[in-house]
């Protein structure tokens, strides 16, 4: 009886899985990425502006800046496999 039953959770796990999987696969992402920008930008011209979140948890837009020399870096976060 022990057997049973173990069978026949682990075959409603797998139609469980197969479930989930079949109805992710027909819809939209949920937040699609937004349309490439184009910029014909050329050395010395002025970037345009944009935001970024920071390591600390602040979005930094580059207008913020404006007059000062900014460098972006980026660098996978601690203990991450980025």
């Amino acid at each position: 009886m022990l057997k049973v039953l173990a069978l026949c959770a682990a075959g409603s796990l797998g139609l469980a899985v197969l479930a989930a999987a079949a109805s992710a696969q027909g819809q939209p992402p949920r937040n699609p990425p937004p349309p490439p920008m184009s910029a014909d930008l050329k050395v010395g011209d002025m970037a345009p502006d944009f935001a970024l979140q920071g390591s600390d948890g602040k979005v930094h837009k580059l207008s913020e800046y404006k007059g000062r020399t900014v460098v972006l870096a980026w660098f996978p976060k601690a203990f991450t496999g980025g």
